[in-house]
């Protein structure tokens, strides 16, 4: 046992964990969310339409790369997964800046660094992804970032479209 193998196992569980109230609270209304009503409205508001509907792929799409993360199976599919989500996640805050204190989008951005980090340096000894002798290598960790990162950009197209359509109706 390393405390390498240690450390990576901590960040996935607390990483997954955090995520997994991000998630359903879009999902399910737990943890004081308001589901995919509450949740569909804001989304709405944000440029993203259908709100109620979009919300629902949203938090099936975090629970998906949480459940990859935490269990450590097919870690880069999971992680590429979370940083597109939390890039589209990321979009609506960006006019305030970088600050969650000034209604910035610190949290999305730093989710989304923790699962390039992780694409990057693998699930550790503690994952399935070592029992089962999968070790994909750089390619597939630069791989599993820039596919992240490109999945956003339709939908982030798609907002700025409707927020065009209907400039009035945001808020941030």
């Amino acid at each position: 046992m390393t405390g390498l193998d240690v450390g990576l196992l901590l960040l996935r569980l607390g990483f997954a964990a955090l995520l997994f109230g991000h998630s359903t609270q879009k999902l399910f209304g737990w943890f004081r969310g308001g589901g995919p009503a509450g949740a569909g409205a804001f989304f709405d508001t944000w440029g993203f339409r259908p709100g109620p509907t979009l919300a629902i792929v949203a938090g099936s799409l975090e629970l998906i790369g949480l459940t990859s993360v935490a269990l450590g199976l097919l870690t880069p599919g999971g992680c590429a997964i979370l940083v597109g989500t939390m890039i589209v996640a990321a979009s609506p805050a960006a006019h305030n800046g970088l600050w969650a204190q000034f209604g910035g989008n610190e949290l999305p951005v730093v989710y989304a660094f923790l699962a390039a980090v992780l694409a990057f340096t693998g699930p550790g000894r503690y994952s399935l992804d070592q029992a089962l002798g999968l070790h994909p290598g750089a390619g597939w960790s630069l791989a599993a970032v820039v596919v992240g990162a490109a999945a956003a950009i339709p939908m982030l197209l798609r907002r700025r479209a409707a927020l065009r359509s209907r400039p009035e109706e945001v808020t941030s």
